[in-house]
Formats: C-alpha cells, structure tokens, sequence
C-alpha cells in the first residue's frame, strides 16, 4: 500500500477548508529562527571556516534555497512578518521595538486552534506568547537561548502534533562565550569587501562565528532528541534567520549582506535532497506551515505556500521579492524589489546617511576599525558606503555579475528598460498594500553613552490604514 501524499492531502484541506489529516498524521514543525545571520556565513552556502557540520548534514539531506529574501533586515519587525505572512507596514509594528498589536492574526494561532501545540522558546521580541498563539513560552536559557529546547521536546504533550518556534540568540551582540561556542581562528576568515580587512574587524568576525557555529550544536541536538523520539520523519526542521549579520553594510540594509537569509528545510523520507533556485519571501514561511498542516491560509496573509517547492525544488511560486527599511535607530525608509537577477533600491530619505543600525556606527569593533581607516584615507571607495551623504535616489544592480551589490547600474542608458519596469512594480505594490511615507517620522536615537529613549513618530502604513489592507501586492510577472 502506497504512503499518503501529505502535499495533496493539505492541498485538498485547503480547497475544503477543513483539517483532513488525522492527529498522528500531522507533522510537527520546529522552525529554527537564528538572529542576525547571513547565508554566505555558514557551510551550506559556501564559508569554509565556520563550524556547522550538523547544518551540512541537514543541508545534505534537506532542501537548500539559495534566494530566499526578508521582507525586513530588522529584528523586531522582520519576527512580526514571520508570524503574520504580512509585509512590515501592513503589520502595525514595522519599526524596532514595536509590539505586534493584539487583533493581528498569525499563524501560530490558527495551528494552536487546530489542536496543534505551540511553544516558543527564546527570543520572542513580538507580543506576550499567548496573544501569539503560543501555549508555552520561555526565554531559552542564556547565553544562547536554546538550553532548554531539547527539554522542551521531551516535555510535550505526545498526543499532539507540535509547532516548536525556537529562536536564538546567536548570534547577536554582544558577543558571549561557552563551551558550546568553538573558537574562530582571525586569520582563517575571508572578510568581505566591503568591510576593512583589519584586526579589529577579523577579531569581531572571529567572535561572531563562534555564535553562528553555536547555532550549529543545538541543531545536532534537536536532531538528534527527533531521532531519539522516532519523530524526525514526520518532523519538519526549518534553519532561517531573522536578518543579516551585525556588521557594516550588512544588518538593516537591502543588499544580499543584509537582506538575503539561509534557507533550509529538512524532513527525512519527504524532502529529498537538493538545491532551488526559486525566490523565496520571509512572508511565505507561514502560509507553508499551515498547508503542510493540512490547514488553510488566512486572507490576511500576503505571503505565498511553498508547499510546490519543497514537492518539487525546480518549481516556483514567486517572481517578486518585496523588501523594506524602516526606523532601526537611525531614521530611514528604503524599499526595494527582486526579480531574476537584478535588485531596484529605492532611497526615500536619501539626504541622511546609511548609519542605518549599531552596527554601521561607532559601537562595534568592525565599524569603528571602518571609520578609523576611512578618516585616515585608507579605504577604498566600495568600502566608504556608510559615509555616503547624500545617497543614492535610486540602485539597481546585476546581482549575477555584482553578488556584492557594489557598482550602481541605475540611470545608465542599456539598463533603462529594466530601471523603469522594475520602478513600475515597485510603484503597484506601493500601492495596493498601502505603503507611504510618513510626513512625522521616527527620527535618529539620541547619542551618547546611554543613548535616550526612543521616541516614535507615526510609522509607514499608519496614514493608510494598512494593517486593514491584505492585498499581497504582485507575485507573478504576468
């Protein structure tokens, strides 16, 4: 007797609008969301320095997406989107710090109403868990915030197919050791362009890779307790991360360095091994959850299933990826859209400079080594982004033949056509999800050695309404 396809069964839960598969069917889900983490930082996608070998042998046996985009590269706003399907200013908290208000719906809650138990355990940075959806909430444990995951793993309740949310830490600053944090050796490390390849800079980055390699053992733990448990095949295990690494140019910014996110979902005897090149949103992930769940999407979710993707990696589901910076210390509001190769930044407050997070200013080794060398003439100029004033109006780039994003193709006669079609997309998804600028916006975080409260000005999407507007904005090119 052949296996039930779990894809068409949740695809027929969704035409039918009802759960059809059985309890014991149902396949749990831990989604493993990392903070402040790049693809390019761990062996999956390429670094050779990293320690990660259980993430190589998930990657190894799972699916790997090689462009799969944030909506956001901002903690708070970038976990809200997460959990809403929704894109930043249709949320109602798309600048950090922000709660997500309580009538948002996420999908959590409509896995919990549907006999799923939920439980997040470490960063949350949303709402109360409950109001989330959550039945269990916990802080995880420090330094990591996953000390307690594999516990909470042997504690559920084994009637019930689960959705586990653990979210690190890690590896977000500041920077904080242990036995389970393998050290970095400075001089192994491949320093990207744009930052300056100096000590202080390899050192940061040799810190921050043993929190990235942390991340690696609690997945060889949770692997190994879904194996304990004789669960790992009807166990989705998904590694992703909330936005890009804390460095110059990197956390906050629309640029692969910020923006783009390791994707990787593994579920023995279901996922065969391979790589996609189909584009990926943050927004997307909940839409999945529910239709593996057998469960149908919420109207308020902009984001798309990828449910034909995990059957068959050479599908897609998407051919725009939306993304947008808002307030994250400093004031700014950029947005962009991805389509093929090519990348169209636009800079609507393009008389400040990028100093777009902490980590683009003088807080951090990596960027005070930056502006020191910068000052003393010792940069180049694909290194000098922060310094820039006034920026940009506009970027657009060949991501294929630029993966670092640093020659501006934008005015240049032979790139017109597809300056001005991507202009227009990103004009109709302004549009019909209710995007705007605000005329009172949240202006820089005071300096000084305690910094000040934040004070908020009116957010994108207030004056529009937009936490009302469910529109997903375009998709498919036609």
């Amino acid at each position: 007797m052949k296996t039930p396809n779990l894809f068409v069964i949740a695809q027929l839960a969704c035409v039918f609008g009802a759960t059809t598969l059985t309890a014991a069917d149902r396949p749990n889900f831990i989604f493993f969301l990392t903070d402040d983490i790049s693809p390019d930082d761990i062996g999956a996608y390429g670094n050779t320095f990293a320690q990660t070998p259980h993430l190589d042998r998930v990657a190894a046996e799972g699916l790997v997406f090689d462009h799969a985009y944030l909506v956001t590269s901002s903690c708070s706003p970038s976990r809200c989107s997460i959990i809403t399907g929704r894109y930043p200013h249709n949320t109602g908290a798309p600048e950090l710090h922000l709660t997500l208000p309580d009538d948002q719906i996420t999908f959590v809650q409509k896995l919990r109403d549907s006999g799923y138990y939920t439980v997040i355990s470490g960063k949350n940075h949303m709402n109360e868990p409950e109001k989330l959806g959550f039945a269990r909430g916990s802080d995880g444990g420090k330094p990591s915030g996953s000390e307690d995951w594999v516990q909470q793993l042997k504690d559920r309740p084994k009637d019930q197919p689960f959705f586990a949310w653990f979210a690190s830490y890690d590896a977000h600053r500041d920077w904080q050791m242990d036995e389970h944090a393998p050290t970095t050796d400075p001089d192994d490390i491949i320093v990207p362009p744009f930052m300056f390849d100096g000590p202080r800079t390899r050192q940061d980055l040799a810190e921050y890779f043993s929190e990235v390699s942390r991340t690696d053992h609690y997945t060889g733990q949770l692997i190994a307790e879904l194996e304990r448990q004789g669960i790992a095949e009807n166990t989705y295990f998904v590694y992703t991360a909330d936005n890009g690494r804390p460095f110059p140019r990197s956390k906050s910014r629309l640029y692969d360095s910020g923006i783009k996110t390791p994707l990787i979902i593994w579920k023995p005897g279901t996922i065969k091994p391979a790589r996609t090149q189909a584009m990926v949103s943050s927004i997307d992930f909940g839409p999945t959850f529910l239709e593996l769940a057998g469960l149908e999407s919420e109207p308020t979710i902009q984001g798309v299933s990828l449910a034909p993707i995990l059957q068959n990696p050479k599908s897609s589901v998407r051919d725009y990826a939306f993304s947008e910076h808002n307030w994250h210390v400093y004031a700014t509001h950029e947005r962009s859209v991805r389509f093929g190769e090519w990348l169209y930044l636009r800079n609507n407050f393009n008389h400040k400079r990028a100093l777009s997070t902490e980590s683009d200013d003088w807080h951090y080794p990596a960027a005070i080594e930056l502006w020191d060398m910068y000052r003393a003439g010792k940069t180049h100029a694909w290194q000098e982004d922060t310094t820039l004033l006034p920026r940009p109006r506009v970027e657009l780039f060949h991501v294929g033949a630029d993966p670092h994003q640093l020659t501006n193709l934008a005015g240049q006669q032979e790139y017109r056509e597809i300056e001005r079609k991507l202009s227009t997309v990103l004009d109709q998804w302004t549009t019909e999800t209710g995007d705007d600028i605000p005329a009172n916006p949240t202006q820089d975080r005071p300096k000084g050695p305690r910094r000040g409260r934040d004070t908020y000005g009116d957010p994108p999407g207030k004056a529009t309404e937009a936490t009302k507007i469910n529109h997903p904005g375009p998709i498919r090119e036609d």
